[in-house]
């Protein structure tokens, strides 16, 4: 692999490191929305009176969490099919 000519080089490490983040990159939302699901249904279960303002809070938490996972998402394609360092340094 490292007898490689550069550009080729790049572009094998780019799309390695972009499986490493897009692995955390989903992981660690999907562990934190798992985590605030447990937290709003422990509280639904002791409080159900709460339970309409802790499931808006819930949703809203979920979607601010699964944006994270959308934004690793554009950054990685950005990253593969419009490669910067190409650009920059093989021109």
């Amino acid at each position: 692999m490292w007898q490689l000519d550069s550009p080729t080089l790049i572009t094998t490490l780019t799309i390695i490191f972009s499986t490493i983040g897009i692995v955390i990159g989903c992981i660690v939302p999907a562990i934190m929305e798992g985590i605030a699901v447990k937290h709003a249904l422990d509280g639904m279960s002791r409080q159900p009176d709460a339970a309409n303002d802790l499931r808006t809070t819930l949703l809203i938490s979920m979607a601010l969490l699964e944006s994270t996972a959308i934004y690793v998402l554009l950054v990685i394609l950005v990253l593969i099919f419009a490669n910067p360092l190409l650009d920059r340094f093989f021109v």
